[in-house]
């Protein structure tokens, strides 16, 4: 490989199912993140949010055949997502980064990222101190 992509670098799609599955593991018993997933069950959102980041990180564009373009703050907007949802959000994900064994310069570029786009999907102001 001559430029391998973070998604070749991570391990391919068996490396992001396994990250996106124990970030949703963390997620199904977070009392401030279960109310923003209306499934009974996580598996569709597991699967969307696994087949986005297969294709962000450069394996196949499975995700936007079937769902078109992200537009990640639109799919966001419905549900209210302030510092702490970003927070908890970025706890999760943080946990499931550093569960697996990425090389450092995947673990960063996805931490990286991660902050980021956490911080992009909050669309709720901070509340007024009390």
């Amino acid at each position: 490989m001559l430029n391998p992509t973070i998604y070749e670098l991570a391990g391919g799609e068996p490396a992001f199912r396994r990250l996106v599955e124990r970030f949703y593991a963390g997620v199904a018993a977070d009392p401030a993140l279960r109310p923003l997933y209306p499934e009974a069950d996580l598996l569709g959102a597991t699967e969307r949010l696994t087949l986005f980041l297969i294709q962000y990180w450069g394996g196949p564009a499975t995700y936007g055949e079937q769902r078109g373009h992200p537009r990640l703050r639109m799919r966001h907007a419905p549900f209210a997502i302030g510092r702490a949802e970003r927070e908890a959000w970025m706890k999760h994900m943080t946990h499931a980064v550093e569960s697996l064994e990425f090389p450092a310069a995947v673990r960063r570029a996805l931490l990286d990222y991660f902050e980021q786009a956490s911080t992009a999907m909050i669309n709720r102001p901070a509340a007024p101190p009390g």
